[in-house]
């Protein structure tokens, strides 16, 4: 295999470093090297051989995996600028962002107890419509003004607005397999 995986995901992928990606240039970056490290093309070689194809394979898929999404790909600028996941994750949000939080959660945990399917989708959409301006701003901060420290904080709040969104899912998914 031809392919240096010991590279961050930017550099094994040939991209620059930064948070708005030319995702078409993404896809085709692992569709390439997907057809370099697929399992199936090292077939012909001992077990370790294969075995280190099957790895490639899966450290590619990875890595596209995390630069694909905004906030595992903000994640892993923050991680290569020295701003560790365990920084990221232990940082105090701001009382407003904490009691916007504790609004929205308790928004859906209503609307499940409800079983108000329309009230959990009309949520679901105003929070993607917020995701949006977010991602915007983060990419502001990271590829405009390299805001690390406010970038951590966007990447906190959307990491909990992640976990709202599939609690809404898995809500929307119960409501579904119940009827």
């Amino acid at each position: 295999m031809s392919v240096d995986l010991s590279l961050d995901y930017f550099a094994l992928f040939g991209l620059p470093y930064r948070f708005r990606l030319d995702e078409e240039a993404l896809d085709r970056a692992w569709h390439a090297l997907q057809a370099e490290v697929h399992p199936d093309r090292h077939a012909h070689l001992p077990d370790s051989g294969q075995r280190g194809a099957i790895a490639g394979a899966l450290r590619v898929n990875e890595a596209y995996a995390v630069l694909k999404k905004p906030v595992t790909r903000a994640r892993c600028l923050l991680e290569l600028a020295g701003v560790s996941q365990d920084a990221v994750n232990a940082r105090v949000p701001s009382p407003e962002c904490l009691f916007e939080q504790l609004e929205w959660r308790e928004a859906v945990e209503e609307a499940r107890k409800a079983n108000d399917i329309d009230a959990l989708e009309q949520f679901a959409l105003r929070l993607q419509i917020q995701t949006d301006g977010i991602i915007t701003y983060l990419a502001e901060q990271l590829d405009g003004r390299r805001d690390l420290e406010g970038a951590a904080d966007t990447v906190q709040r959307l990491t909990f607005i992640d976990k709202l969104r599939l609690e809404i899912d898995n809500a929307l998914a119960a409501f579904d397999n119940y009827n």
